[in-house]
């Protein structure tokens, strides 16, 4: 099969319901040329039945990122299906309802969605190096953490976070010839935006200032970003965030 992905093996974390950016991106890889594995956590019976929806049905392996098991375990899992990686998406983001009051969260919720949400783009990375002996591209998603969002309070921190360890990685994994890169997208009308408190707030930014549009119901653009960022075409672009949001980060007030 031809494509910009062909003959690649790409990881995919964070698949949840056919709006995630991770399902589109898995899709959008699959029709690339990919071979695609997928990472579920929680409803893995739910994440085994998306799957069965995309072009071509993909393997299911059940991971936390806070789980150290899991973590050493990753590697013998992934080679139950395939015997090694030239990609890896990280798609995952999680903040307890009280991480979403700056000034009244508490450091256990503030705790949780810091190592979810940005550590775990280390840990994850770490886990699937042993499967990357020739090196590969690793692509996480992040909502840009340059402002102080309406409503999004320490998940922006967490965000922060994410983009600082983007960097680091894309230090010290370059000479292993392991890119780190970040796609920053507009928000989507996902299962995860139903968690965020005020989300319609958030994303009436989009609605109003994208010079280009920005369409809430469709994640395949930030997901053909990162699909573009997985594959060769890239090939010296680490520690970056391309922006996938119909131009809102440029627009000044």
């Amino acid at each position: 099969m031809s494509g910009i992905l062909a003959g690649k093996r790409i990881l995919v974390t964070g698949v949840l319901t056919e709006q995630s950016i991770a399902f589109q991106t898995a899709k959008v890889a699959q029709n690339e040329g990919a071979e695609v594995v997928l990472t579920g956590f929680g409803r893995l019976s739910l994440v085994e039945r998306i799957a069965r929806r995309l072009p071509k049905p993909a393997p299911v392996i059940e991971l936390d990122v806070t789980n150290k098991e899991q973590l050493e375990g990753l590697g013998d899992k992934v080679r139950e299906h395939v015997d090694g990686l030239e990609g890896v998406v990280h798609s995952i983001a999680f903040g307890p309802q009280g991480a979403f009051n700056f000034l009244e969260a508490e450091w256990e919720d503030v705790a949780t969605a810091v190592e979810v949400s940005a550590y775990s783009l280390k840990s994850l990375t770490t886990a699937c190096l042993p499967l990357m002996p020739r090196g590969g591209s690793v692509v996480g998603l992040t909502f840009d953490a340059q402002y102080a969002w309406p409503k999004y309070d320490w998940m922006g921190v967490a965000k922060a976070a994410l983009e600082s360890t983007s960097r680091y990685l894309a230090r010290d994994l370059g000479a292993r010839n392991v890119r780190c890169n970040l796609v920053s997208a507009g928000p989507v009308k996902s299962m995860a935006a139903k968690s965020i408190p005020g989300f319609e707030e958030l994303a009436d930014v989009w609605n109003n200032r994208a010079p280009i549009g920005w369409d809430l119901a469709d994640p395949e653009p930030p997901g053909r970003g990162v699909v573009a960022l997985l594959s060769d075409f890239f090939p010296k672009t680490t520690g970056e965030v391309v922006h996938v949001d119909g131009g809102v980060h440029m627009m000044g007030a």
